[in-house]
């Protein structure tokens, strides 16, 4: 499988062409459900270079601070990162973490908000469906880069991982599970569900419903689909992103049942 093409002697990654794809379709979807609750939709693009700048610093911090099994046995610790600045910032060496980039477009989307006098909740309800597409067209990245597929299976939809990319004690396995895919199917999912729930309750949603329950549903299905994970970060023997996940979703539908409760 080809993961990129060259330029001249310039490297350019399809897998970094797919997340940009994945950006330019949420912003998309963001405009248009900006201009149907009456806001101007050009404050989009204002805002997106805010969400791409903080959510790419938040991700790779993640991925520096949880590092998975895979790179620390190549030497890609924690410690490692932050010893070597040049190669904290290199992605090549590493990835990216999504519980990173939603929290660093988080406290993005506050600022901006502040700075341009908006509701940071409102916005946040409209930037929900459009995250969960961008994870969706995102996840894509993963598929031509082989890497984030679950444990070996002989199911129809099956996906051939070369030896190269297979970890360390399945280098016999040919056939694996497309986790990439079952993620991206549930952030499908996750996106339409949020908008039937934004068009059909308008009067009983309130700002900030729509990203609590985002922060639900993704939450969950992560959770479940970790289970099936090779290479999952550990910390202290502990799955590091299955817990966080757990405890996310918990906590969001708890807010959403109180700030409803009669």
């Amino acid at each position: 499988m080809i993961a990129s093409f060259y330029i001249g002697t310039f490297e350019i990654r399809f897998y970094g062409i797919i997340l940009m794809l994945g950006a330019l379709a949420g912003a998309l979807l963001a405009q248009k459900e900006a201009k149907r609750r009456g806001h101007d939709p050009e404050i989009v693009w204002d805002l997106m270079l805010w969400l791409l700048i903080a959510g790419i610093i938040g991700a790779r911090l993640w991925h520096v601070f949880t590092p998975p099994p895979s790179s620390i046995a190549q030497g890609f610790t924690t410690k490692y990162y932050l010893t070597h600045p040049l190669d904290l910032i290199n992605t090549r060496h590493g990835g990216l973490g999504i519980p990173g980039a939603v929290i660093g477009g988080l406290i993005a989307l506050y600022f901006f908000a502040r700075k341009r006098k908006l509701s940071f909740l409102e916005w946040a309800d409209i930037g929900a469906p459009a995250l969960a597409l961008g994870q969706a067209i995102g996840r894509w990245g993963n598929y031509v880069n082989q890497e984030l597929y679950g444990g070996p299976t002989s199911l129809p939809w099956k996906i051939f991982i070369e030896p190269r990319y297979r970890l360390k004690g399945f280098k016999e396995q040919a056939y694996y599970h497309p986790l990439f895919l079952y993620e991206s199917l549930w952030n499908l999912g996750n996106m339409a569900l949020l908008l039937w729930v934004s068009r059909r309750y308008p009067d009983r949603i309130k700002a900030g419903d729509l990203f609590l329950l985002y922060m639900v549903i993704y939450p969950l299905g992560r959770f479940w689909l970790d289970f099936l994970r090779l290479d999952a970060s550990m910390l202290g023997g502990i799955n590091a992103n299955q817990t966080v996940m757990a405890v996310v979703a918990v906590l969001a539908a708890a807010t959403l049942f109180l700030r409803h409760r009669k």
